[in-house]
């Protein structure tokens, strides 16, 4: 699994993510590519929700 795919898994708009807190990003993108994505999960279980709420991937409402 990528950073990319993981982040479309937990809804997370990668470029809206990487445009506004850059510095977060990278630091998490470094950190998935070292470990299991279970464990970057369970590490960063509360902070993912923050994300997710902050930088949401927009549904198109005519799917």
């Amino acid at each position: 699994m990528t950073f990319e795919e993981y982040l479309i898994s937990k809804k997370i708009d990668r470029n809206l993510f990487e445009n506004s807190d850059s510095d977060l990003f990278h630091s998490w993108e470094t950190m998935f590519n070292q470990i299991h994505p279970l464990s970057f999960t369970e590490q960063n279980k509360f902070i993912v929700n923050k994300i997710r709420r902050k930088f949401p991937i927009k549904v198109d409402p005519s799917t």
